[in-house]
């Protein structure tokens, strides 16, 4: 039987677990960035992985040229408790469109995107250019393919759901608009939507002390995203896990009439 796990896959000699995990990588990408076959020697080179044999996750990045400092592709997937696909983390770059540093400080030093430390001038300028938090480049706008693709990947692997866990507001908000439903944090979702109401106790932290507390932000999910990055909820926005049935559309909205 093939394997149904990162786990498993793992297990498997380093030519199968990277012909397995390369079907996760939207056709449109290499298409257009016209990256070679990912199995000659320059494919293999920009097709970069980290999966231990015996560990239950894995990391990829694709790049679409050598030397280029961020993938066009970021992906970290483990195993759930149960053996289900979880999403960490799911990251696509416009390498044509300007970089932030966001992810780490003035002297080089990591910021883990904002989570551990923040470079405050990186993110305004970020903010200031459309950007949401966390993102160090324009993304791709190609969630819709790269969704397909991975439930694809997803069903060749005999399963029927998988799970990712956003890290910001804004990624939240993104994955219902796609489909996904919460295994934990509706509630959550719902009260901030609640607090940036007329009279909500989000609304009234949105004074205009800083760039990212703009009275604005109440309408834009962007923006309310940043807000909550500075601070609002009072605590970091954490414990939200999505799921997505393959091939199905929950149907979620915990941000009715509110723009990008």
């Amino acid at each position: 039987m093939p394997p149904s796990t990162i786990g498993g896959i793992n297990l498997l000699p380093e030519p199968e677990k990277r012909a397995i995990y390369s079907r996760y990588i939207p056709a449109v990408l290499l298409e257009k960035y016209n990256i070679p076959p990912l199995t000659s020697a320059t494919g293999y080179n920009l097709l970069q992985f980290r999966f231990a044999s015996g560990s239950a996750d894995v990391e990829m990045r694709l790049f679409h040229k050598m030397d280029f400092p961020d993938p066009i592709l970021y992906g970290h997937l483990t195993d759930t408790l149960n053996g289900q696909i979880h999403i960490l983390l799911y990251i696509l770059n416009d390498p044509d469109s300007p970089r932030y540093d966001v992810d780490k400080m003035p002297d080089g030093s990591p910021t883990k995107f904002g989570t551990l430390r923040r470079n405050i001038q990186a993110e305004q300028t970020a903010l200031e250019a459309g950007l949401a938090p966390g993102q160090v480049r324009r993304g791709l706008r190609m969630l819709g393919e790269a969704i397909k693709t991975f439930e694809t990947f997803v069903t060749a692997l005999g399963q029927e759901m998988y799970f990712v866990e956003p890290l910001y507001y804004h990624v939240a908000v993104i994955f219902e608009r796609y489909g996904f439903n919460y295994q934990m944090g509706r509630r959550l979702m719902n009260s901030i939507h609640a607090g940036f109401q007329p009279g909500g106790d989000l609304l009234a932290q949105l004074d205009g002390s800083n760039p990212f507390r703009q009275p604005d932000a109440a309408n834009s999910v962007r923006k309310r995203s940043w807000a909550i990055h500075d601070g609002v909820l009072g605590e970091p926005f954490t414990n939200v896990t999505m799921y997505k049935q393959v091939g199905k559309s929950a149907g979620v909205t915990t941000t009715p009439d509110c723009v990008w």
